[in-house]
């Protein structure tokens, strides 16, 4: 999300500090693109043997044979296959069984189950989040948080600190004064912990877990923009130029089962890293161990370790795609290799579909995006708008088998800059409802004619042109 004030106020400073890595970033990309293009479908696709993780560890093989064929059993068996053997060719072997994957449109639904979730936890919450706002949705979030550190559950709240820059200190202290371990994650501020700093890595991970219970992640910040739904009257009367009146359209996923546990690991590592302040509580037992069925696949973005994998794993599944790929893309700047991917997907015969923002909080990003049209078009990939609200979404489902949500956006700040969290999804049964909400988003946007954007003025592409030339910055 970045039409926070910290984007507004430091986004040009990161801007100008990525110049001196930028070289080191398009390197880091063409050489996965090289990679991609040595490697004939044939070879990509050469299956091996995935290891599905429970709560204690791997599981037998009679629980791993069981558990695919219950997925395949849910449809589309043949391409499941596929796109696993996509993810074991590239090494992404583990995955977690026994979950649930319930999805969350918009902020109301969102904060609604986060708050019962809350409400319920009896030992430990685990609250991070790239932008934590002081008033609002998030100040009842944070009256929540105290509430339960006042029944002594142990909570711990870390927030990125250019991200959440424009939230008052006073907010922050408020939660240290009433028993909540409060962490900035790379604080602008060398001095505030020294040797965590850095402008280029941001946190820009959306997550809560609660007990061992449940988690969520997504696109949804703390943040008073979500306030309404992106359906809401009130945003169909917003100007176009306030953008945090015009209802914001996102996605966020309820999780349960050892999903949950795995991301409370990413949190203490992070914590860890970071120097933070104060031990976290150690892990409770779950309520159930084994809530659901679905296979999950946990992605975790950190530039210590290259390119995010997220990034990595999409552009296998667009390479395996065979019936369709779907993206809804709040940020959607990635550059040539990513675009070819769904250039040669389209020209294959595969169904492309965009749904992409038509007005934005940051403009460049949209112009960088619509600066690729012509490109996409002339391949046959269908592109949409959203207008009447702002689309911040990031998820993507690929031949109703493989499908994604979380904090990654197509552009090169979460590629190679970013700390991400996203979650892959298998089987059928969830990808038939991401691609029901992908239905549903088509319905309020605007299918971009080839022919009348070939008609585009000269102004427009001079900008898109200029947004091309610094994507990388973006």
């Amino acid at each position: 999300m970045k039409q926070s004030r910290g984007w507004h106020l430091g986004g040009w400073a990161w801007a100008l500090a990525v110049v001196f890595s930028l070289a080191g970033t398009v390197a880091c990309g063409t050489l996965l693109e090289r990679e991609r293009q040595a490697q004939p479908a044939s070879a990509r696709l050469t299956a091996e043997r995935v290891s599905l993780q429970g709560r204690d560890g791997p599981v037998s093989d009679a629980v791993e044979a069981r558990d695919l064929a219950r997925v395949r059993d849910e449809g589309n068996g043949a391409l499941l296959e596929r796109h696993l053997g996509a993810l074991a060719a590239r090494g992404d072997t583990q995955l977690l069984r026994g979950n649930t994957a319930k999805l969350l449109v918009d902020g109301p639904a969102t904060f609604a189950a986060m708050k019962a979730a809350i409400a319920a936890a009896r030992h430990r919450l685990l609250v991070e989040f790239y932008i934590v706002e002081d008033a609002g949705v998030a100040a009842e979030i944070g009256e929540l948080l105290l509430r339960k550190a006042a029944e002594g559950v142990s909570v711990a709240l870390m927030y990125d600190s250019l991200g959440s820059m424009g939230t008052d200190g006073a907010f922050f202290d408020r939660l240290r004064k009433g028993g909540i371990a409060v962490c900035a994650f790379n604080p602008i501020n060398p001095l505030e912990r020294p040797g965590h700093w850095g402008v280029l890595q941001r946190n820009h991970r959306k997550m809560l877990a609660a007990d061992s219970d449940v988690a969520f992640t997504g696109g949804i910040n703390l943040s008073n923009v979500y306030a309404e739904g992106s359906f809401s009257s009130a945003r169909r009367k917003a100007p176009p130029a306030d953008a945090d009146k015009q209802g914001w359209r996102d996605t966020q996923v309820e999780l349960r089962g050892p999903v949950v546990s795995a991301l409370a690991v990413l949190f203490r590592e992070s914590w860890a890293l970071q120097g933070c302040p104060g031990e976290l509580a150690p892990a409770p037992p779950p309520r159930v161990a084994t809530p659901g069925q679905r296979v999950i696949k946990l992605v975790a973005g950190d530039p210590a370790n290259g390119i995010n994998p997220s990034y990595t794993a999409l552009l296998h599944a667009i390479d395996a795609s065979q019936r369709s790929v779907q993206l809804t893309m709040a940020y959607f700047a990635p550059g040539s290799e990513l675009i070819q991917a769904l250039c040669d997907a389209a020209r294959r015969g595969v169904a492309v579909s965009l749904v992409l923002p038509g007005r934005s909080d940051v403009a460049m990003v949209l112009h960088a995006a619509r600066s690729r049209y012509a490109q996409l078009l002339e391949a046959g990939v269908q592109i949409h708008e959203m207008t009447e609200s702002v689309m911040h979404a990031k998820t993507a489902v690929v031949d109703g088998v493989y499908s994604s949500v979380g904090s990654s956006n197509l552009d090169w700040r979460s590629i190679v800059g970013n700390h991400e969290i996203d979650v892959i999804v298998l089987g059928d049964d969830f990808g038939q409802q991401m691609q029901a909400l992908f239905e549903r988003d088509l319905t309020v946007s605007q299918r971009i004619d080839p022919a009348q954007w070939a008609k585009r003025g000269l102004g427009q592409r001079l900008l898109q042109g200029f947004a091309r030339l610094v994507e990388p910055l973006l």
